[in-house]
């Protein structure tokens, strides 16, 4: 992919007075009983882009979706929330604005100070959003001078504030997080360190088939664990019990193991239970699980042998959980993984962790955002990128 422009290719004169469309991705997790952000993550990452052109003296237009409305307003996905947390992190007032649409809120702008911090109300309450129509493309156009992508998390959809909107501006720009995101993911991808290590996790192959086809020549070990590791374990014929699996990829995954099975590394031994919940009694099985079992999460022995291949220097791309996490029982594996991947780090590897269940584990191992060269914001585009795909809000800036 070709080096988009940063805001800091112009100076910020170049900014002053002008009105800025800022597409963020704050769509973050919300403890609806508490009405509070469980992980304000997205909306910190954004901050060195948004105080650069307060700084810079423009008028900042920033504009989000939040979980799923599906076209409707739904209360509990509204960004008023966001804007709260963001007003607390820039120490300075954010007007939140629930009606943007019709003329009013371009005329309110123009009467705002210069490094005024304006927040749109969530954009998929309106259908028209997702289904890229040009006449709320025109209508959000209207609000700025200058646009700019710092969602790189979403600039694999075509919608109207990732896409559709930016044919009518001069100027397109990425912010320092998108600029910073397209390093990282195109030097794994054109030039990584060697040895190269790729660790694989989550519960599904079929998501990441595209990237695993893409990393599979490039890396030099490929660590395969979660859920995703029972469909390679269940195509070797090797007893799986209970535990989830993809059917429908298993002759796919048959060709890859035939292929590459002096790279990948699988799971020697389980953590297994009969059922999936927080109370029930888990055991340590071998190889082979038991017809009434399930496995929830890595063994001691995989939990050894992935540490032994998890060193630096090199290359470290990860992404998905070993186990279910959320429940501590079934936590450990991902936790000494998380750790290993940051001992690594501090041993001179550059480590790239993707996804938001993978950084949430890098949470609950009490890993520090420093001791990972760069955590992505993008789980689905990064995984697309990966695979090969264009993503149309990156390829449509300058």
């Amino acid at each position: 992919m070709d080096k988009k422009k940063v805001i800091s290719d112009f100076p910020k004169s170049f900014y002053k007075g002008k009105k800025v469309f800022v597409r963020v991705d704050f769509n973050v997790p919300i403890n609806i009983e508490t009405d509070s952000i469980r992980e304000d993550y997205r909306i910190r990452r954004a901050l060195p882009t948004i105080d650069f052109l307060i700084d810079a003296g423009a008028k900042i237009i920033l504009g989000s979706h939040l979980g799923r409305p599906k076209g409707k307003v739904v209360k509990d996905l509204s960004l008023q929330i966001v804007s709260n947390r963001l007003s607390e992190l820039i120490d300075k007032e954010v007007l939140f604005v629930e009606d943007f649409i019709g003329g009013g809120l371009s005329k309110q702008l123009d009467d705002l100070p210069n490094g005024s911090v304006v927040m749109l109300e969530n954009l998929r309450f309106h259908e028209a959003e997702t289904e890229n129509d040009p006449a709320f493309s025109i209508e959000l156009a209207k609000l700025a001078d200058v646009y700019i992508n710092e969602a790189f998390g979403t600039s694999h959809r075509a919608h109207c504030s990732t896409y559709g909107m930016t044919k009518d501006f001069v100027d397109k720009i990425s912010g320092f997080l998108v600029d910073k995101e397209l390093s990282f993911v195109s030097k794994m991808m054109e030039t990584p360190e060697h040895p190269f290590l790729v660790i694989i996790g989550g519960s599904k192959i079929k998501d990441k088939i595209s990237a695993l086809g893409n990393l599979l020549d490039r890396a030099d070990k490929i660590i395969v664990g979660g859920g995703a590791a029972y469909t390679f374990l269940k195509a070797q014929n090797i007893n799986i019990g209970n535990s989830i699996y993809e059917k429908e990829m298993l002759s796919w995954v048959e060709d890859v193991y035939a292929k590459y099975k002096d790279k990948i590394v699988l799971p020697i031994d389980h953590v297994i239970s009969k059922d999936f919940n927080k109370t029930s009694q888990c055991l340590i099985s071998d190889i082979e699980i038991p017809d009434d079992h399930m496995a929830l999460d890595i063994g001691p022995k995989t939990i050894e042998l992935f540490n032994s291949v998890i060193k630096g220097p090199g290359y470290i791309f990860w992404n998905g959980p070993m186990g279910v996490f959320e429940f501590d029982q079934y936590s450990s594996g991902t936790i000494h993984v998380a750790r290993a991947v940051a001992l690594a780090t501090w041993r001179g590897a550059t480590s790239v962790v993707g996804g938001g269940e993978t950084i949430a584990a890098i949470r609950k191992a009490e890993v520090l955002e420093s001791e990972i060269s760069h955590m992505s914001t993008g789980g689905g585009a990064l995984l697309e990128y990966l695979g090969g795909s264009s993503l149309p809000g990156i390829e449509i800036l300058d």
